[in-house]
Order: C-alpha cells, then structure tokens, then sequence
C-alpha cells in the first residue's frame, strides 16, 4: 500500500472567476503530481535498454527530467552520449519495447508514495461527475504501471503519453483528443500538474491548468507561470474548498 508524503506549508492562489472544480474533465501528470517513485527501476530502464538493444552505454546525467517526456530523455541522452539520429530511429521501437519490458519485470521494486490528498481529489471529482485522464510524459506501458502500483487505476479511463510524442504539449493533445470523443467537443478540460512544461502544454493547447507545488519546482516558481491555480497540494485545495462552502 502506498504511504502519503506530507505538505508543511499550505498555499492557494485561483485566478478570478475559475471554478476549479466545475470542470467537465481533468488530466493529470504522474510523477510528482499524484505520486513520487523513491526508487530508480524507471530511470534504469533507459540505460539498460539502450545498452541491450544498442550496445551503448548512455547517461541521464545533465538532462532536465522534470517535466520531461520519456521520448525526449531518451533523445537527447543518445545525442549527448553520440549516438547518431538514425541509429536511434531505427531502433526506438525495440528500445521501447525494452524499457516497458524491464519495468514490468521489476514492478514488484517500485516504491512508491502518493501526493497527499490524492484519492480524496479523485474522489471529490469523480462525485461531480468529472471525467478523469491522464497526461504523462511516461510511457503509456509504464504509467499505467505505477497507476496501478499506486491503487489509483479505477478512477482513469485513458491517458496521453509519450510513446508517439517528444513534445508534451502533443501528447496533452491526444489526450484531450480522447476526452472529447468520450464527451464532446465543447465540454471544459483542465490540465493538472507540478511542473512549468505542464503549463506550457496546457497553455499550447488553450486549457487551464491546476499547478500543484508537490513536485521540484516551488509554489512561487509554478505562480510566476500564470496557471488559473496555484495550490501547495491537492489535500489543501480540497480543504479551502472545503472552507470556503
């Protein structure tokens, strides 16, 4: 069973006139949003397949990975370690393969720990009727992995991942391409997320965002960004929420 991490300081800053909770869907970003893995079997998976299917060595080290998408990292630690574009390409599918193979394999190592306030959210939203999703710069293999890991798969009936896309913003497009074929094209969409790329993704596809301070990045420096909400956690939002009623 996943423990909850803890928030100490409680912050909201909602912009006038959005109502945060009378959205008709929300998608939201795994890591650091709704949970946080304490291990490194994701990360491993993209040396050990590179590795195997390659035979070269890569590094993580220097590539920005908050915020980021599985497909980018991998790009640019192939670039920074030399090898070629086409190398790459021509083998990115078997790489992929690889990578959801090795963390299928070592599911049972994960370790990981829920934002607080996580199931509560869900819970508040799907009440409401809410149609809930998911934006992940992951792998789809590999998200729907620790979604499940997490005890949080019920509440998600389809996901935008990175398997086909470098840009986050495009798979924040596929995934409100999903949502709008479940529910119609006019209906209100909300991004959720920890990081500034999650803003821009959702700014690159006109729709607000909730950015929750449980990731790397701070309450002020997700603030500067201008999302719709800025909230130290999705546990203090339900509670001024709660409050404000």
């Amino acid at each position: 069973m996943p423990q909850t991490e803890q928030n100490a300081e409680s912050r909201i800053a909602i912009a006038p006139n959005f109502a945060w909770d009378g959205q008709k869907a929300y998608l939201f970003d795994i890591d650091g949003t709704l949970l946080r893995s304490h291990d490194r079997v994701h990360l491993e998976s993209f040396t050990a397949s590179v590795r195997k299917v390659l035979g070269h060595e890569i590094s993580l080290e220097g590539i920005a990975l908050q915020g980021n998408t599985d497909m980018a990292i991998l790009s640019e630690a192939c670039r920074q370690s030399g090898i070629s574009a086409t190398a790459l390409a021509e083998r990115t599918d078997a790489i992929l393969r690889e990578m959801c193979r090795i963390v299928a394999a070592r599911r049972h190592e994960l370790k990981l720990r829920l934002m607080p306030g996580v199931k509560e959210f869900l819970h508040y939203l799907s009440e409401k009727n809410a149609l809930l999703g998911v934006a992940s710069g992951n792998l789809e293999a590999i998200g729907w992995i620790k979604i499940e890991e997490a005890g949080l798969r019920p509440w998600f009936s389809f996901g935008g991942f990175s398997d086909r896309f470098l840009a986050r913003s495009e798979l924040v497009a596929d995934a409100v391409r999903q949502a709008r074929e479940r529910m119609g094209a006019t209906e209100k969409i909300c991004v959720i997320g920890d990081t500034p790329r999650d803003i821009e993704a959702a700014r690159a596809n006109a729709l607000p965002i909730i950015a929750v301070a449980t990731g790397q990045p701070s309450f002020d420096e997700l603030l500067a960004c201008r999302p719709e909400a800025c909230v130290s956690s999705l546990a203090d939002l339900l509670a001024w929420t709660g409050a404000a009623q």
